[in-house]
C-alpha cells in the first residue's frame, strides 16, 4: 500500500544569485536515483517536470533590472500554482532547485492552499544564511538572499503578493536552523523579525536534538503542517561541497539526518524544497547523492 504521492517539480533557477550553476541542480538530483529511492520507501512519485527558466543570455536588457525581478516573479508564481494544486490533491510537493529563491513559490503555493481553508503553515528553514534581507538592506540585491523575508511578508510587493496578499507564514511559526553567515543590516532584521533562530553556536551548546524539539514545536504551534526548506549550504562543506555559497562550520552529515528524521517523526511535514545544489562546485556528484539521502530521511527512512 502506497504511503502517498510525492510530486516532484524542478526549478532550474540561478538568477537569484551571482554564482551560476545551481540551475543544473534539479537534473543532477534526479540522476542521483531520486525517483526509485523514494518509491522503495513506499511512496508513489509523479514528476511534474521542470519550470521553464531562461538563461541569463536569453533575457532582454529591460528584464534584467532589479536583479531579474520580473523574470523571477513569473517563475515563482508558476511554482506557487503547482504546489498549491499538489497540496489540494493530498500529495507531498517536493521542489528541487535551483537557488533558494524558489522557496518563495513553493511556500506561497502551499500556504495559499491552507489559507483557503482557514489553516496556517509552519516553516522550518535550514540554512547557513538567514535569507532575511530586503531590497533596502541587501548589499547585492540578489533575491536568493531575501526569500525568508518575502514569505513572512517583507520585501518586493510583487513577490509578497504571490498566492495572495497575506504573510505566507507567521514569524512566530518560523524556525531558522544553522545560521552562521549574516549581513550586518540583516542581523538586526533577524533579531526584530519575531522568528526563532538557532545559530550554530546554540546548536553546539544545546545539541541538535533539543534544538529540533523546539523548532518543531515552534513550527507546529497553531499550524496545520510544516514546510521544510533545506539549503545544502547548511551542511559543512566537507560533506556537501557542491553548493554556490559554502560556509565552513556547518551541520555534520549525521546532524542533518537527525534534523530530518525528527521532522519525519513529527508526522507534520506537508511539503519541502531542497535547494542550492551546484554541480559546478561538486566533487564526484557527492552533494547530489547526499541530497537524495536527506530527502529520504525527511520522508521517514530510518536505520531500522
Amino acid at each position: 500500500m502506497s504511503k502517498g504521492t510525492v510530486d516532484i517539480v524542478g526549478v532550474p533557477l540561478d538568477l537569484g544569485a551571482n554564482i551560476r550553476g545551481s540551475n543544473m541542480g534539479p537534473a543532477t538530483i534526479r540522476v542521483a536515483d531520486l525517483h526509485r529511492q523514494i518509491e522503495v520507501l513506499g511512496f508513489a512519485t509523479e514528476d511534474l517536470g521542470d519550470i521553464s527558466v531562461p538563461y541569463r543570455e536569453q533575457i532582454a536588457k529591460a528584464d534584467r533590472s532589479q536583479n531579474y525581478l520580473s523574470v523571477i516573479e513569473k517563475i515563482v508564481a508558476q511554482l506557487a500554482e503547482i504546489t498549491k494544486r499538489s497540496i489540494e490533491a493530498g500529495h507531498i510537493p517536493l521542489t528541487i532547485g535551483g537557488d533558494h529563491t524558489v522557496a518563495i513559490g513553493s511556500i506561497s503555493g502551499v500556504s495559499s492552499a491552507l489559507h483557503a481553508k482557514g489553516k496556517n503553515l509552519g516553516l522550518i528553514w535550514v540554512d547557513a544564511h538567514a535569507d532575511l534581507n530586503t531590497p533596502e538592506t541587501s548589499p547585492t540585491g540578489n533575491i536568493h538572499g531575501m526569500p525568508l523575508a518575502v514569505v513572512i511578508g517583507q520585501g518586493h510587493k510583487s513577490l509578497t503578493s504571490i498566492g495572495g496578499t497575506f504573510a505566507k507564514v507567521k514569524p512566530q511559526n518560523v524556525a531558522l536552523i544553522g545560521i552562521r553567515s549574516i549581513d550586518n543590516d540583516e542581523r538586526e532584521l533577524c533579531k526584530s523579525s519575531g522568528i526563532r533562530y538557532f545559530t550554530m553556536r546554540e546548536i553546539d551548546e544545546k545539541g541538535l536534538s533539543k534544538v529540533m524539539e523546539e523548532a518543531i514545536q515552534v513550527a507546529s504551534k497553531d499550524t496545520d503542517g510544516i514546510h521544510l526548506s533545506f539549503d545544502l549550504d547548511a551542511i559543512e562543506p566537507l560533506y556537501a561541497p557542491g553548493v554556490s555559497t559554502p560556509v565552513t562550520g556547518g551541520l555534520s552529515h549525521r546532524e542533518a539526518h537527525l534534523c530530518l528524521e525528527m521532522i519525519a517523526d513529527s508526522k507534520k511535514l506537508l511539503s519541502m524544497d531542497f535547494v542550492e545544489v551546484n554541480p559546478m562546485t561538486d566533487i564526484d556528484h557527492k552533494t547530489a547523492k547526499l541530497t537524495v539521502d536527506f530527502i529520504l530521511s525527511a520522508l521517514g527512512k530510518s536505520i531500522i
